[in-house]
This record gives C-alpha cells, sequence and structure tokens, in this order.
C-alpha cells in the first residue's frame, strides 16, 4: 500500500528532513514507486509537486528537498497503485474547493465498490478510489452546511462519520487538510509526533540523515509530523488506533 506524511505546525516550518525519509521508501527502502505528490499550504493557496515516477530518483522530489519550502501545513503521499493507472491524474494529494478554501486529500488503503459513492458536484479526474472518495466525502459536505460553518472543528467530527463509513469499504488512512486544520484518520497504520522544546536531535530511519532541531527551530515552535511508518529510530512516535482520528490545528492536537 502507499504510505502517508504530513505535517501541521504553529510557524512556517519546512519538512525537508522527514520528506528525505519518506521519498527513500518510494522505490529504494520500500515499494511505493507508482508516484508520489506533496502540497504545502502558504495563507489560503498552496502549491503542490507531483511525478508519477518512483520519488527515490526524481529530479523534482530532489528539487523539494533543496529547496526548503515553509508551510504550517503540509500533506504528500508515496504510491503504491492497486487502483488506477501509474500516470500523474492519478497521483496524489487531490485538491479541491469548497467554501472558498483548498482542501487537500490523501489515501493509504483500498476500496471495494467505491464507484457506488454518489459524488455530485465533484468530478473525479482519475481513476483511483481515493480521489472517488474524496469527491464524494467533499459532496456530503456541501450537501449538509448550506454555507461554510462557524464551528470547523465540529465539521471534522462530521467528516470522521464520513470516514468511518469510507472505511468499512476496505481500507481507509487518511490526511485531509483545509491549510489550518490537518485530519489523520487510522484504518490500520497511522503515527504521529509532536516536537517541542527542549528539542534534541533526529535520527533518519530511511537515510543516514541526523538534525539538532535545535538549531533549527525556536523555543515557541510547536511541530507534529503524521506518518504511516515513523521516520525516525531515536524518537517515541505516538500510534493512532484503528477506527479513530487526530485533528491538530497549528501543530497542537485538538482530538
Amino acid at each position: 500500500m502507499c504510505e502517508l506524511l504530513g505535517m501541521s505546525a504553529n510557524v512556517p516550518t519546512d519538512i525537508c528532513f522527514s520528506f528525505t525519509g519518506l521519498i527513500q521508501r518510494g522505490g529504494k527502502t520500500g515499494p511505493h514507486a507508482d508516484g508520489w505528490g506533496i502540497t504545502f499550504y502558504e495563507g489560503k493557496g498552496c502549491r503542490s509537486f507531483k511525478d508519477p515516477s518512483p520519488s527515490y530518483d526524481s529530479k523534482i522530489a530532489a528539487l523539494v528537498v533543496d529547496y526548503p519550502i515553509k508551510s504550517c501545513s503540509v500533506v504528500s503521499h508515496i504510491r503504491q497503485a492497486n487502483s488506477g493507472a501509474v500516470s500523474l491524474e492519478n497521483t496524489h494529494p487531490f485538491t479541491r474547493e469548497l467554501w472558498g478554501r483548498n482542501w487537500t486529500f490523501a489515501h493509504n488503503g483500498q476500496l471495494e465498490n467505491h464507484g457506488n459513492l454518489e459524488t455530485g458536484f465533484y468530478t473525479p479526474i482519475g481513476e483511483t478510489d481515493s480521489e472517488h472518495a474524496f469527491c464524494w466525502l467533499l459532496q456530503q459536505l456541501k450537501t449538509r452546511y448550506a454555507s461554510a460553518p462557524e464551528n470547523r472543528v465540529e465539521v471534522f467530527g462530521y467528516i470522521a462519520e464520513l470516514a468511518d463509513q469510507l472505511n468499512k469499504l476496505g481500507v481507509f488512512n487518511m490526511l485531509l487538510t483545509d491549510g489550518e486544520y490537518l485530519m489523520a484518520y487510522c484504518s490500520n497504520n497511522l503515527h504521529w509526533i509532536t516536537r517541542r522544546a527542549p528539542f534534541g536531535e533526529a535520527s533518519l530511519k530511511d537515510e543516514d540523515v541526523i538534525i539538532d532541531f535545535k538549531q533549527e527551530t525556536t523555543p515557541n515552535d510547536v511541530v507534529t509530523v503524521i506518518a504511516t511508518q515513523p521516520l525516525t529510530s531515536n524518537e517515541t512516535w505516538q500510534q493512532i488506533q484503528p477506527g479513530e482520528y487526530c485533528l491538530f490545528h497549528y501543530g497542537e492536537k485538538l482530538k
């Protein structure tokens, strides 16, 4: 299956260290060689980089590693295709507009009978069960709420109910963000870690890279990273239990 990576931070932060570890799994230390993508938020805007080639030797991935884009919310994905051809339109993450905001989604797993989900206004561009589920999810939100709700924490509670329905169709590990809130829903495998002062060193599992976060942060920084599997070997990651979700807002865990 695919692997997910997300970040929620209280100050614009680069994700180069974690992304360096993830992309090794895209054809080098892991089998996820059918494309990769990453989306960074800057205010209400977002920029995405995608490539249907293996991430570990992608020149575009190398550009992202060398160009430390700073963001408060990031979603990334490396793909092992099981639904839809290996192509750019089938490469995660997927982004759509709702209530004047860009929503970005990435999925790890496989869903049966996803074609029965009515997507309404949101038409999938590619062939994946993932994008189809994302379009269905947004359509459910659009149907339930006539306009943008003030209480977005409540909205994510409803999204968790929708995710429970999708989880019944197979395996549904998901990252979803509107640029401020980042939601992680676990079907079977998802972990997170929050880094804050006092910061220390971290060592990647998949590449011989060590970073001293004291040199890269201020005492007020709060940075949460979510990944399918822990990316570092010397830190304690928290596992999200199957059927549960976590909601982060600028690095802090709300749920």
